[in-house]
């Protein structure tokens, strides 16, 4: 199914869709729970909503305001970039077009709430007894899963990368 995508708009529909559901599940959690009060599900998993005014990990959190732009400007320019590496890919090339996708709607999502929240909300903890994997979200779920794609994406399909720089893929336009 995913290889009938094919087009640029179908990743970028990929991308908007993976944008809607985190901040679908980013406002539900903010209108379910009250700020650090875990909603525990099981022994490892529960539901914390969190404000993360850094990068992944917490990175630069309590830098006193300047990450904040600093993030907007990083992501911003990532997603753009991305746009433009969708719109080129060959059409040969589904697997890396839809990692892009998962990682463009999550850059976007995250984006969002840093322009508009001037942070983002970090719902989902995992832990291990009292050692805590960083809380994260939905958006972060999918720039890992389109990262993870990518990476099996360059390695197995290293082939095919080097005859479309050759000019025997199809492109697009």
């Amino acid at each position: 199914m995913l290889k009938k995508i094919a087009q640029p708009w179908g990743w970028y529909l990929l991308a908007v869709v993976v944008f809607i559901l985190d901040q679908w599940s980013k406002a539900a959690v903010v209108a379910s729970l009250d700020y650090n009060s875990p909603l525990v599900l099981t022994s490892f998993f529960n539901f914390t909503l969190l404000h993360n005014p850094g990068a992944a990990f917490s990175f630069l959190s309590d830098a006193g305001g300047w990450q904040r732009w600093f993030f907007t400007a990083i992501a911003a320019v990532f997603s753009v970039a991305i746009i433009i590496w969708l719109a080129r890919l060959p059409k040969s090339r589904w697997l890396e077009s839809m990692a892009l996708g998962f990682i463009l709607g999550g850059a976007v999502g995250n984006l969002y709430d840093r322009v508009v929240l001037g942070h983002v909300i970090d719902f989902i903890v995992v832990h291990y007894k009292d050692s805590y994997f960083p809380a994260f979200n939905l958006a972060d779920s999918a720039i890992c899963f389109g990262a993870f794609w990518l990476i099996v994406d360059m390695l197995f399909n290293a082939k095919e990368t080097a005859a479309d720089k050759a000019g025997k893929g199809d492109g697009h336009a």
